[in-house]
C-alpha cells in the first residue's frame, strides 16, 4: 500500500451559501485546476494546526473559528492523500490568493462557475449543497393536519430539509401526507426524503430515501435517487454507508431521546470519534435542539436532525 499524504483543506465560508475555491498556478501538478485551499500536514503538527499555518502562507488570514467536518481519501497519480476538510466561517485579515493564482467564490447548491475541480472535490461540493438541519415528521404523534401546519411555519422560516418518516401511519394516509410534504418542500425549495420506501418516494417525486440500518445491511448498491441516507448506530454502519457511497448519514441517539428511552445514547465524545474520518456528511441525532448546532459542529456534524426541536 503506498504511503498516504495527510492534508489539511478549508471550506470558507461567506454567509450560510458561498464558499471559496482557489486555482492552483503554473509549475505545480494539476496547474490551473481548483482547489479548496490548503495543504500538507507537517511532522508533529495536528490537521488543526496545519490548517492554521497552510491557510495564513496561502492567503494572509489567520483562521479564528474552523470545524472539523469530513475526511476523505483520494488516489492521483502522484500521491494517495488523506484530507480533511474544515469549515471555516470565521477568519482575520483580508484574502490575498499567495500561492495561488486566482479565487473564486461560488454558491452552494449551483454547478460551479469554474473548472477544472480537482477529482477528490466532488462529493464536498454536493455535501455542501445539503443544509446543516433536517426536520424528521412526526405525524403519528400530532396528526397529519398540525404536522402540515407545523412545515408550512418552519419552510416559511427557513427550513429546506425534510424526512417523511410516520412508518406508522396507514399507507394510504401516509402517502397522501408524503405527498402534501413533497409539494409544501418543492414550493420552498427544500430537499424532501422519505423513509425506508423507494416505491412512494418514486410515486410522489421525493427527492431521496432514508435507509435503515437494516437496510444498508442488505443493500448492495446505491438507490438510484438524487439523495440518499443511512441511519447509522456504530462505525460499522458508517463505513458500509461510506462504501455504497451514500449521500449522507445520520447518527445516534446522541443524547436521550422519547422516541427510545431504552436506548443507549452516545455522547458527544463516542460520536466525535466515530465521524472522525467519515467520508460523509453526518448528522447528531436523538436529544436534538436547534441551539445545539454549534456544539455539534464542533464535534464534527455536518448539523442536526430533529424530530421534536424543530421550527
Amino acid at each position: 500500500m503506498s504511503k498516504i499524504t495527510l492534508v489539511s483543506a478549508a471550506v470558507l465560508m461567506r454567509g450560510k451559501h458561498e464558499f471559496l475555491l482557489a486555482r492552483r498556478p503554473e509549475g505545480k501538478v494539476y496547474a490551473g485546476w481548483w482547489e479548496f485551499p490548503g495543504g500538507k500536514v507537517e511532522a508533529g503538527e495536528s490537521f488543526h494546526d496545519a490548517l492554521l499555518r497552510e491557510l495564513h502562507e496561502e492567503l494572509g488570514i489567520t483562521i479564528t473559528q474552523a470545524t472539523p467536518w469530513l475526511t476523505r481519501e483520494f488516489t492521483y497519480p502522484h500521491a494517495t492523500v488523506r484530507i480533511r476538510f474544515f469549515r471555516v466561517t470565521a477568519w482575520q485579515g483580508e484574502i490575498h490568493p499567495h500561492e495561488h493564482d486566482a479565487i473564486a467564490w461560488l454558491t452552494a447548491g449551483k454547478p460551479p462557475s469554474v473548472e477544472p475541480v480537482l477529482p477528490a472535490n466532488g462529493p464536498i461540493l454536493k455535501g455542501l449543497a445539503l443544509p446543516t438541519t433536517c426536520a424528521l415528521t412526526n405525524a403519528e404523534e400530532n396528526g397529519t393536519a398540525l404536522e402540515l401546519s407545523r412545515l408550512k411555519a418552519a419552510l416559511t422560516n427557513g427550513l429546506r430539509f425534510i424526512q417523511v418518516r410516520d412508518k406508522g401511519l396507514p399507507a394510504a394516509v401516509r402517502a397522501d401526507f408524503a405527498r402534501e410534504v413533497v409539494a409544501l418542500g418543492k414550493a420552498h425549495g427544500a430537499i424532501v426524503v422519505v423513509n425506508d420506501t423507494p416505491d412512494l418516494a418514486r410515486a410522489i417525486s421525493a427527492d431521496g430515501i432514508h435507509l435503515s440500518s437494516r437496510s444498508i445491511a442488505q443493500c448492495l448498491e446505491k438507490p438510484e435517487f438524487e439523495w440518499v441516507r443511512a441511519s447509522c448506530h456504530s462505525i460499522e454502519e458508517l463505513k458500509q454507508a461510506a462504501a455504497l457511497e451514500l449521500d449522507y448519514a445520520l447518527l445516534g441517539p446522541v443524547l436521550p431521546t422519547p422516541t427510545h428511552p431504552d436506548a443507549a445514547s452516545l455522547g458527544w465524545h463516542v460520536f466525535e470519534q466515530l465521524v472522525d474520518l467519515s467520508p460523509l456528511p453526518v448528522l447528531a441525532l436523538g436529544g436534538m435542539k436547534t441551539e445545539m448546532i454549534g456544539d455539534a459542529q464542533t464535534h464534527g456534524a455536518h448539523g442536526l436532525a430533529l424530530m421534536r426541536g424543530w421550527r
